[in-house]
């Protein structure tokens, strides 16, 4: 019984069984017709039989009628139905017509009554067999595995839809127990014999008492914000909270169980996406040559799938990490983009980037090579200081030698008032990229903003392999906080910049409220259905080296301007002195050599001042009096 309930019903046993119901229903027309009593020709109906049954065969062929999936029987079957036997009616009124004017088969007639009740029980027929048969089905497998009760969050068009998905899931694991709502109006109707129930009438007691495992979130324009407040209110309850994607991402516009995802903490996290209007950003890009460094990282990456929507001339691609962008390269082909050169290059090459810049002369550059993991870079100075400044110092001054119309460069907020040689190497680079403007034609411009979601190392997924390991989930201070965005929004960002930003500007995001991550670990381990501290606990471990308690997008000495966009700001930095800061650049260029950290980091320091190590090695470097400010 389980296999055949697993197993599909062959399309032919289903054009049987139809050609049977009515072949059987012919019989019961003329019964019915004449008050269930022998009064009628006989040979008409000993004729009658095997004619439907050939022009049955034949528009149930036509139609296909037969094809669908019985079990998943659905309006799209019931109409192929409809259809078919209207064929098969009409053609009997055609062929008994014709028959009576040319005597094809003497004494043969069907009469036009017979053929109307005849339709109808065709339809009644065979509509409800397979409306049978499906229940059955659903009854039989439902019983091979322990139900779940569920509940559907929304009661409207997209609720509906995930009630039919949910009910002809074939392994029938989940019991729909009733819809959830926001509208008053909805609440106490019922939906496929369902109750609607009103969202702030469902607390601990009511989820007990209906043994709810689970609540599938189906509403189609739900804010991030209110999706924040269903969670805070069914978290503690000890069940899962799965979501719907919107209608635009359905497969080929339809919705398959296995788009309903485990709400995660992503999507507690997401703003409404920047809308960026800047009829200039097409004109910007279009057939230009545009170059990427550090293409195959999660921002770079993002930016050139942003910018082949655009209709670049070409796309040069550079990145040393030769897997990943073996991969962008195979997403950008699948996508249908390409033109683009992908090329395993490493930007502190300088002789290597001259070839690249003077072989493919791009137009714009945008510049996301770097470095970012901050307790890496702290036992790391060296290379922290050969990718993210003379890297980007390599970039920039090839594009202002070949004459770029724009550099923009991928900056963030650890730069601001760094406590580690990651965010100081990158605000040693703003400063040079900054002190390189009106010497050229070339515009350089740099973006500034917090974590990315969802990039390559950051935090969530490591939390995440935690607790699916059964934790304890590590975290290095109570009251660390962090500013969040997602990936599209950061590289809609950059592009923004590359349109609209001025010579030595640099530009900031709004970033909202910045989120505390001991709250986020905690809700990621009960949105995993476990809770905290007797499932999983979290472990303190203590700050980094180089690791700060709050993020930043401006120092002290830093204002904004406003833009045209109310969430992108200008922000006002202190002016460089361009030639101190080369001499610098030489010093510690002369030093790279000797490998010496303390040097370096001793260097970095006067360049930026306001850089105060934080729980690090090189706090020795802050507090000893040779440190000479540079400014």
């Amino acid at each position: 019984m389980l296999k055949l309930a697993k197993s599909t019903t062959p399309h032919w046993v289903v054009l049987l069984i139809d050609l049977i119901f009515v072949v059987q229903n012919i019989f019961a027309a003329y019964f019915i017709r004449f008050n269930f009593e022998l009064k009628f020709d006989l040979k008409q109906l000993i004729y009658a039989s095997p004619i439907i049954g050939i022009i049955a065969l034949s528009s149930f062929i036509t139609i296909g009628s037969h094809k669908g999936i019985i079990r998943h029987t659905g309006e799209k079957d019931a109409i192929n139905v409809v259809k078919a036997l209207m064929i098969l009616a009409l053609a009997l009124f055609g062929f008994s017509w014709t028959n009576t004017i040319f005597h094809l088969i003497p004494d043969f007639k069907i009469p036009n009554s017979i053929i109307a009740i005849h339709f109808l029980m065709n339809v009644i027929v065979l509509i409800v067999s397979r409306v049978v048969y499906k229940m059955l089905y659903v009854k039989l497998t439902s019983g091979l595995k322990k139900q779940e009760n569920i509940m559907i969050f929304g009661a409207g068009d997209s609720g509906l839809i995930t009630y039919d998905v949910l009910k002809n899931h074939k392994k029938g694991s989940a019991k729909i127990i009733g819809f959830i709502d926001d509208d008053p109006k909805k609440s106490k109707k019922r939906i496929h014999g369902l109750n609607v129930f009103l969202s702030r009438d469902i607390d601990e007691e009511f989820v007990e008492s209906h043994h709810i495992k689970e609540i599938v979130i189906s509403v189609q324009s739900l804010s991030t914000r209110r999706l924040n407040q269903i969670i805070d209110a069914v978290i503690g309850f000890g069940i899962r909270v799965s979501k719907v994607p919107h209608a635009s991402q359905w497969l080929d516009n339809n919705f398959k169980h296995g788009q309903i995802k485990q709400v995660r903490i992503e999507d507690l996290l997401e703003r409404t996406p920047i809308q960026i209007e800047n009829p200039t950003l097409e004109n910007d890009i279009e057939g230009k040559v545009i170059l990427v460094s550090g293409a195959a990282g999660s921002i770079g990456g993002e930016i050139t799938r942003q910018l082949s929507k655009y209709n670049p001339k070409q796309l040069i691609l550079v990145d040393s990490a030769e897997s990943p962008l073996y991969e962008l390269q195979q997403d950008l082909k699948a996508s249908g983009f390409n033109d683009f050169k992908a090329l395993v290059s490493d930007v502190r090459d300088y002789g290597r980037m001259h070839s690249v810049f003077q072989t493919y002369k791009p137009n714009k550059v945008y510049h996301a090579a770097a470095y970012k993991h901050v307790p890496l870079m702290e036992e790391s100075p060296y290379e922290a200081i050969k990718i993210n400044v003379f890297g980007t110092k390599n970039i920039a001054d090839l594009s202002m030698k070949f004459k770029v119309d724009k550099f923009v460069m991928v900056s963030t907020d650890k730069a601001v008032n760094p406590t580690n040689v990651m965010g100081a190497t990158k605000r040693v680079a703003e400063k040079y990229v900054t002190s390189l403007q009106g010497n050229g034609v070339t515009k350089f411009i740099t973006t500034r903003f917090g974590n990315v979601l969802g990039s390559n190392g950051s935090v969530i997924p490591l939390f995440r392999k935690q607790i699916n390991q059964g934790g304890p989930v590590t975290l290095t201070h109570k009251e660390i906080t962090r500013y969040f965005m997602t990936i599209p929004e950061a590289c809609q960002l950059v592009l923004e910049a590359g349109a609209m930003g001025e010579d030595g500007q640099i530009l900031i995001f709004d970033m909202g409220e910045s989120i505390k991550i001991y709250d986020m670990v905690i809700k990621m381990i009960r949105l995993s259905g476990f809770q905290y501290p007797e499932d999983i606990d979290i472990v303190v471990t203590g700050l980094r080296p180089g690791e700060k308690l709050y993020e930043e997008l401006l120092n002290t000495t830093e204002n904004t301007l406003p833009t045209h966009h109310p969430k992108i700001m200008i922000a006002k930095v202190e002016e460089v002195d361009g030639k101190s800061l080369k001499e610098c650049f030489d010093r510690i260029e002369d030093l790279l050599p000797q490998n010496d950290n303390f040097k370096l980091v001793k260097h970095i320091k006067n360049i930026v001042p306001e850089y105060i190590s934080n729980n690090s090695i090189y706090e020795s470097l802050d507090i000893s009096k040779e440190v000479k400010k540079y400014s």
